[in-house]
């Protein structure tokens, strides 16, 4: 049986997020299935290396597959880019050794997200931005940058109370530039909890305006309670830009 390996990205606008659900079948994993079953005459599951939510866009996502179709790899890469729907498309298909598995083998994931700090409106781009009017505080907001990366407990910046899996992350890289009128976080790190990017963000925000001290920071992950940290940014913002593997 091959083992194949997808390089996906998709604009998540109108989609129920990345897993398939029994009660909707919008969604990215559901449209790639599909697409692949009819075309191998199988019943194919695809394994993502992670879920994204309903309104999160990716830019480098990574699933994988088991087959006993034949078919050429660049064959696969034309029936899926044709059939798709025009906003989920595959840039790379490779056929792979038969121990990948696209989540239990990921060491690590770049996120990007996008904010646009203007009273003036981004028409063509709105979909992938947070539009974000106000002043903000940049040493603040990368003092606070300093003060998070490395590797912490990141319980009260998880969007769900987690009893059983650790919530100790290491964050590598995270980088706040202006860029024009868009502000651009970068996260890379070992691994992100459900809505952490999107809270962090949130949070950043807060110190940028002053709602939110830095030095409140240490305390809010000293104390592993969600409510201490700032607020959920939105979904529309937040890209998964890659993943890494060994």
């Amino acid at each position: 049986m091959r083992n194949i390996r997808l390089k996906i990205i998709y604009d998540g606008t109108r989609y129920q997020g990345w897993q398939r659900q029994k009660a909707t079948g919008n969604t990215i994993q559901g449209k790639i299935e599909d697409v692949l079953s009819k075309m191998t005459g199988e019943d194919i599951e695809i394994n993502g290396s992670g879920r994204t939510d309903a309104g999160v866009h990716a830019n480098g996502q990574v699933a994988n597959f088991k087959t006993n179709c034949l078919m050429p790899v660049e064959e696969i890469h034309a029936y899926l880019n044709e059939y798709l729907p025009l906003d989920i498309g595959i840039t790379e298909v490779k056929e792979v050794s038969p121990r990948f598995h696209s989540r239990l083998n990921v060491t690590g994931k770049r996120y990007i997200y996008r904010v646009w700090n203007s009273e003036n409106h981004n028409v063509f781009e709105r979909k992938y931005l947070y539009p974000f009017v106000g002043k903000l505080d940049f040493d603040a907001m990368n003092e606070a940058a300093e003060i998070l990366k490395g590797t912490h407990d990141f319980q009260s910046f998880c969007g769900k109370k987690v009893k059983k899996k650790s919530t100790v992350r290491t964050i590598k890289v995270l980088n706040i530039e202006r860029i024009g009128e868009e502000i651009r976080f970068t996260f890379e790190g070992d691994g992100f909890l459900f809505h952490m990017v999107r809270i962090l963000v949130g949070t950043l925000l807060e110190i940028g305006t002053g709602e939110m001290t830095v030095e409140e920071l240490p305390g809010i992950l000293e104390s592993k309670v969600r409510a201490e940290a700032g607020r959920t940014a939105p979904a529309c913002g937040l890209i998964l830009d890659r993943v890494y593997y060994d």
